[in-house]
């Protein structure tokens, strides 16, 4: 049966090194090298510059500058300003360069929306933790103070401490009283329980 086994590990791992995916562990990785180098870049980067960009199309200023660029752009274009009318009334190149701005800008913002979003999210685990953390904190303080009420509902107050002394001064005078150690005439001395 053993045997049985470790000869369909076997045929499992010829076969899959046959066709050419790694399922072992304890080997080293199999590295293609490519006639072209794929370019290497930091995501973490490029991330903080589309979070960056996304952040500045969000803004009065880029609204300003965007709103003078083109009304510039338009009164060169119609008015013709140092005989210049590289854009005529279409205006198709401006609307190619707006094209373009969004065409960029859309990916960029959503990057950085995803990026917001993951940190939402890391936060939002991180709340839930010490959510968790605060209720059982919350739940063992309950018990401590309830066994603390259990604790205290046992020990003696010193009312009821004084009301048992006073009654055993009462039975002792009693018994005193009935053995005739003292006379009957005699008045017993006060008896006092404060401290």
């Amino acid at each position: 049966m053993v045997r049985d086994d470790a000869r369909d590990d076997d045929r499992r791992w010829a076969g899959s090194r046959s066709r050419g995916s790694r399922s072992r562990l304890d080997l080293p990785k199999e590295t293609r090298r490519s006639l072209v180098r794929r370019p290497d870049y930091d995501p973490e980067m490029f991330g903080r510059f589309a979070e960056t960009f996304a952040r500045y199309l969000g803004t009065a200023r880029f609204l300003f500058f965007m709103t003078v660029f083109v009304i510039i752009w338009l009164t060169i274009n119609v008015v013709g300003i140092w005989h210049l009318r590289w854009d005529p009334y279409p205006f198709i190149l401006l609307n190619l360069l707006f094209s373009t701005q969004a065409s960029y800008a859309a990916p960029l913002i959503l990057l950085a929306q995803n990026r917001q979003e993951s940190r939402d999210r890391v936060i939002a685990e991180q709340d839930r933790e010490a959510n968790v953390r605060a209720h059982a904190d919350m739940e063992y303080l309950a018990r401590e103070v309830a066994s603390l009420r259990m604790a205290i509902g046992e020990l003696a107050t010193r009312d009821f401490v004084r009301s048992e002394l006073r009654n055993l001064v009462g039975e002792l005078d009693l018994r005193a009283h009935r053995r005739g150690d003292r006379d009957p005439e005699e008045p017993s001395p006060p008896r006092s329980l404060e401290p």
